[in-house]
């Protein structure tokens, strides 16, 4: 074999993986098989009680809802942004990206217990009817899923600020990303199930 045919060989394909890891993505899919039963019952009750879940959306406080939205949406992008960034090697930009993800990802709880404290102003609690026990038992899940996806931000930028990831080795901070990504994906499907469709 001589070398030109060496030259010949075609390229090797680019190794493909799955983001993050194995573990995450386990957990992930426990949280669409939750979501999903959730949502069967959201279909089941609205199903036999239409009335009560279009009159249930009017009283909800869309303004809100939309908030939780754009900080769900603009936080997922800046965790992007900071995997990006340290794929590149670039060590400060992935901070102040996922530093950015975690200021915007608070003001998702901060919204939603003015949204609550909004609402038991308007009388409007678990018992106020079954559009709003399925509500809040959908977004209090949500919420508990969110805060465990805070925290993990926390986490991951407590080893990013520690050098704990590099260009070659950013598999937990690809994880995180996942998961905040999926929980996104998740309220979005709840967002218009409740505050715009119903």
């Amino acid at each position: 074999m001589n070398a030109a045919t060496l030259d010949l060989a075609p390229p090797e394909a680019p190794v493909r993986h799955i983001p993050g890891n194995k573990g995450i993505w386990v957990g992930i899919t426990c949280e669409f098989v939750e979501f999903a039963v959730l949502f069967a019952v959201y279909f089941i009750a609205r199903a036999h009680f239409p009335d009560a879940f279009h009159e249930g959306a009017q009283r909800l406080n869309i303004l809100a809802g939309t908030s939780i939205t754009l900080l769900m949406i603009t936080s997922s992008y800046c965790i992007a942004c900071s995997v990006n960034a340290i794929r590149q090697n670039k060590h400060r930009s992935a901070v102040i990206w996922l530093v950015a993800g975690l200021v915007i990802a608070l003001g998702y709880p901060i919204v939603k217990i003015l949204e609550i404290n909004w609402n038991l102003a308007h009388g409007i609690n678990g018992e106020s009817g079954i559009f709003f026990t399925v509500y809040y038992y959908l977004t209090f899940n949500h919420l508990v899923h969110a805060t465990w996806g805070i925290l993990g931000i926390l986490w991951v930028l407590a080893r990013l600020l520690f050098h704990g990831y590099t260009a070659d080795d950013y598999a937990g901070l690809e994880a995180l990303a996942s998961y905040w990504h999926a929980t996104d994906i998740i309220w979005l499907v709840i967002f218009p199930f409740f505050y715009v469709l119903a």
